[in-house]
This record gives C-alpha cells, sequence and structure tokens, in this order.
C-alpha cells in the first residue's frame, strides 16, 4: 500500500474545534494521556476527511495508521460530539424566527415514514 499526501478543503479552525471537543470528550470519559492511538486533531482530521470525502474506512484508517475499527470508533464518537452540540428543531427554528430568515431548508427525517411501502403515487 502507498502513502500520499492530499488537501482538505474544510478550514483549519473546524479542525481545531472539532480536536477541542473531542479532548473535553476524552476529560470528561477519564481517558488517559497518550492512551489513544491518534492525537485530538488527528481524530478530527481522520473524521472530516471521512464527512467530506467520503473515502473508504478501511483505506482512510490505514493512511492515518490506525486500525479499521478504531476508525469507526473515532468516526462514532466524533458523531456523537458533535451532535451533542447541535440544536434541535425548535431551537434552530425559533432562532431563525428571532433572526428573520425568509426561509428555512430542512434536511433529513424530522419523523417516521415508509413511502416506499405506499402503493399508489400521487396524481
Amino acid at each position: 500500500m502507498i502513502a500520499y499526501r492530499a488537501m482538505l478543503d474544510v478550514p483549519r479552525e473546524l479542525v481545531r474545534h472539532l480536536a477541542d471537543l473531542l479532548a473535553a470528550e476524552r476529560r470528561a470519559l477519564g481517558t488517559r494521556k497518550k492512551t489513544r492511538a491518534l492525537t485530538c486533531w488527528y481524530h478530527a482530521l481522520l473524521v472530516l476527511v471521512w464527512y467530506r470525502k467520503g473515502e473508504d474506512l478501511t483505506l482512510l484508517a490505514a493512511g492515518f495508521g490506525v486500525s479499521r475499527a478504531t476508525a469507526y470508533h473515532y468516526r462514532d464518537e466524533a458523531t456523537r460530539v458533535l451532535a451533542a452540540t447541535a440544536p434541535d428543531l425548535h431551537d434552530a427554528l425559533r432562532r431563525v424566527a428571532d433572526e428573520g430568515w425568509p426561509h428555512v431548508i430542512l434536511d433529513g427525517k424530522v419523523f417516521t415514514t415508509d413511502r416506499c411501502a405506499q402503493t399508489t403515487t400521487s396524481a
């Protein structure tokens, strides 16, 4: 396998922000220093590369020198940390209403539905 350098088109501040959140999470969990395969910076970088580029996690893990299982664990941990900082739907809608936004686009599933099982189509 051959490793190569690549550029990631996200601001350095975003990597730093996620790394800071991960460091706080590690402190909250009581993780001892130097017991993780990657520093918080490289943990954040691995996850942001995965989110931004959609690279195969097994290959990405190899590039960062960690196992596939560790990469999956790091991805899931970073996702939990980011999700914990996100506002819920009601708070987000209140904020945009207060700021006077003309419209909002919701992306994602807001409620349970099974449209694939529907036997008729709308006209």
